[in-house]
């Protein structure tokens, strides 16, 4: 069954270089999936903690200043900002708490949680009874503590972050090794395949070049010896039967010219016998002259 080299070589070429592309788009889409993963759990995990943690720190201070204000000026309480902030901290709290992530984060945030709670009933009690100084105190106290856990946890995240990017960069300097030496891979086996597809195409080439020159230098012995059933075995195949009739044409012209020569020869020879026998009967009819001559002498 006689084979193409489109349906062969070039098919070949295709398949392979697509199936290179695709390795290599796989290769990269997998460890820019896994960066993208480790680099989100960064931000998702940790970052937002820390936001959290601030937010909350931020609610704290602004309701002990609120506080320490009246203490200090002895103005009005303004209760609503209290309780705005109250508020905000409890939302931050539980959005908190709906994203532990580290190992004692969990306790960290019942903590924190348990001490908001005493934190709160203490300033509510206080808003109703802002003369009481020491209890004023307790606050700032409960308020040092609740603020110590809120560093705690910012803390906590903060140093989940550097290691989260530390393993991070370590992935990516991992994927970039992979990655260079798949690529190095597939280039070398796309340059292999380049180089023997090539070389395949240059030697038969090459060949026919060499058998065109060879025939128009009326070398008709010349042949051409391809392997395989593609499209060069079958120009191979005409060739050589172009060269072959070529040949006997040749053969036949210089049999037809041998001919003609040989013929030409027998014909000067003929010739040649023909002068021989003219002079020849001259030379027979000056001797019969000669003899009568002599006989008449007598």
């Amino acid at each position: 069954m006689k084979t193409s080299i489109r349906s062969t070589k070039f098919t070949m070429g295709i398949v392979l270089f697509l199936v290179i592309i695709l390795l290599l788009s796989i290769s990269s889409g997998f460890y820019l999936n896994k960066l993208s993963r480790k680099t989100n759990a960064i931000l998702k995990e940790n970052h937002y903690s820390v936001v959290y943690a601030r937010d909350m720190s931020e609610d704290l201070v602004n309701i002990n200043q609120e506080i320490v204000n009246w203490v200090l000026t002895n103005k009005n309480l303004n209760s609503s900002l209290i309780n705005t902030e109250l508020n905000l901290f409890n939302k931050s709290l539980q959005l908190e708490k709906n994203n532990i992530t580290e190992v004692g984060e969990d306790k960290l945030a019942s903590g924190i949680e348990k001490g908001f709670k005493e934190y709160r009933n203490s300033v509510v009690q206080f808003i109703k009874f802002p003369k009481q100084d020491t209890f004023a105190l307790s606050l700032q106290k409960k308020f040092g503590n609740l603020n110590h856990l809120l560093m705690l946890l910012s803390q906590m995240n903060g140093k989940a972050i550097e290691v989260k990017t530390d393993d991070a960069k370590i992935s990516a300097k991992k994927a970039t090794i992979q990655m260079t030496f798949i690529g190095s891979l597939c280039f070398l086996i796309a340059y292999g395949f380049t180089f023997s597809f090539s070389s395949y195409f240059n030697d038969r080439f090459y060949q026919l070049y060499n058998g065109i020159k060879e025939i128009s230098s009326s070398n008709y012995s010349e042949r051409l010896h391809f392997e395989g059933k593609d499209e060069f075995y079958e120009i191979s195949l005409v060739f050589n039967e172009m060269a072959e009739k070529l040949n006997d044409i040749k053969l036949k012209k210089d049999l037809t010219l041998q001919v003609d020569s040989e013929r030409e020869q027998s014909f000067n020879d003929i010739h040649e016998l023909k002068g021989i026998l003219f002079r020849l009967k001259n030379i027979e009819e000056q001797a019969t002259d000669l003899i009568s001559r002599l006989e008449n002498k007598k």
